[in-house]
């Protein structure tokens, strides 16, 4: 069972109260559908991006600057990736970063207008109604910053490291700064207010949201649920702090470098590689510093396989970040259709992939919790996956990823088509396997078969190293 290495602020709390106790006492357990709701809009979105691909290959053309790739990029960034971060972060923030999230009636609100603000951006762009779009991204604005309140004022009184809650808070902060000046873009298709250069606003506007917010987010919570994968000791000290100052700086000069024309875009992308190479350095220690693995957990564990293939991805997005960075004001059309699917499809969106394997385990285990008062579910949180189902997901996207970006790159429409259909597969594949271990966790017949997966040594095990309510206040918390 991975464990939260938690330092507390004060004095040690007792220990953890036995399992009937927990369900009463339990504060951090999640205890609502709403992740799972932002998780089916998610793969709504990036299923209706693979599928558009699949039916007009040609789409993309000879750039990516246009009102229907646009469209097709939202449904990436704003569906997939920006919703699976609002869902994640019910689950995340009581499990790894002991903010109490219970869901009330404005967060299932705040949900319903980031659906809705999503499919009119989407819609708007797709029509080439800039207002609309506009409008449209207002909603979705609300949405992230009622979920970013919620996590500010949460972070303020938990035990994480400030390195890692400041990761979140400039990620949140970010976002809302990439959605206003996407904003002021749109308005300024039809007023022409700004008096800026479309394509740099644009160039500003897509690395605050790819880096600033969902890079940002992804390297601090990483922080946490890497170690809590493996298992492994959490990382800890001032080393932290190097890649939020080191990516928001980089963000910074790039800014400045696209608005005034300063010649900073070289060392913006050297400080923005340098953020990411300390945090790659961070979870590199942490993967040496194993702690006993747990005996259900899945050999080979292919959940975490697709995270490994996404920092391979994450690498290769880093050179040629560096690389268009220096290459003035006409970047190689090939090297950037490359740098963006490796980037947001091969890191950011596969990086999802594998904490979804992960993650949904433990969201099943603690509502079985919940279903049976004052009982522990008789199953092991790691016997829930299946491992073949996995398995396909990860040969999917290991194919499907490289044939897209050569496919674009090189404005080959059996290459797009191809690759957009087995990625399409890979995420059917995916949402078929989150089902599948929501339903092991739900149905007694189907959870007890679960418990039986594991050996005698397993089931031994699993009632006493199974998630448990956090001790914070302790030295160490089993999670």
């Amino acid at each position: 069972m991975s464990v939260l290495a938690a330092r507390g602020r004060g004095r040690s709390t007792p220990a953890t109260p036995g399992p009937a106790a927990a369900v009463r006492l339990n504060p951090l357990a999640p205890d609502s559908a709403l992740p799972m709701a932002y998780f089916a809009f998610a793969h709504a979105s990036l299923a209706l991006a693979f599928g558009a691909l699949v039916v007009w290959p040609a789409l993309p053309g000879g750039s990516f600057y246009h009102p229907k790739m646009i469209a097709i990029v939202h449904l990436l960034t704003i569906g997939w990736i920006s919703g699976s971060i609002l869902g994640s972060f019910y689950l995340v923030a009581p499990l790894a970063l002991g903010v109490a999230m219970p869901v009330r009636r404005l967060d299932w609100a705040a949900f319903a207008s980031f659906a809705a603000g999503a499919v009119g951006m989407v819609s708007h762009f797709w029509i080439g109604t800039y207002d609309g779009m506009a409008w449209s991204a207002g909603m979705v604005l609300a949405a992230i910053l009622r979920v970013g309140w919620r996590a500010s004022r949460g972070l303020s009184r938990s035990p994480v490291p400030a390195a890692v809650s400041t990761h979140v808070r400039l990620a949140f902060v970010n976002i809302m700064a990439a959605g206003t000046l996407g904003i002021l873009i749109g308005l300024d298709r039809t007023r022409g207010f700004l008096g800026l250069s479309p394509v740099a606003a644009t160039y500003t506007h897509a690395h605050l949201a790819a880096v600033g917010w969902a890079m940002m987010m992804v390297v601090g919570l990483a922080y946490r649920l890497i170690p809590m994968m493996l298992p492994s000791a959490m990382p800890k000290g001032r080393a932290l702090w190097a890649s939020a100052v080191l990516l928001e700086g980089g963000l910074v000069l790039l800014t400045l470098a696209l608005f005034t024309g300063w010649p900073l875009v070289p060392a913006a992308g050297a400080w923005m590689l340098a953020g990411l190479a300390t945090f790659v350095f961070q979870i590199a220690r942490t993967a040496v510093r194993r702690l006993p693995r747990p005996p259900a957990l899945p050999r080979p564990d292919w959940s975490i396989r697709q995270v490994h293939l996404a920092f391979l991805w994450l690498v290769v997005a880093c050179v040629l970040g560096y690389r268009l960075s220096r290459a003035g004001a006409s970047p190689s059309l090939t090297l950037s259709w490359i740098y963006g699917t490796a980037g947001l499809l091969g890191f950011l969106a596969q990086m999802i992939v594998g904490m979804h394997g992960r993650l949904v385990p433990y969201y099943a285990w603690y509502r079985a919790l919940a279903a049976r008062p004052g009982e522990r579910p008789p199953f092991s949180v790691h016997g829930l996956s299946a491992p073949r189902l996995a398995r396909a997901v990860l040969v999917a996207w290991t194919a499907g990823v490289p044939l897209l970006a050569w496919g674009l790159s090189a404005a080959s429409t059996p290459a797009i088509r191809w690759a957009a259909a087995l990625l399409l597969a890979g995420l059917a594949l995916h949402a078929w396997h989150l089902v599948y271990m929501l339903y092991q966790g739900r149905t007694p017949a189907h959870a007890d078969h679960a418990a039986r997966g594991t050996d005698r040594r397993g089931a031994a095990h699993a009632a006493r190293e199974e998630p448990r309510p956090h001790a914070f206040g302790a030295r160490d918390a089993r999670i």
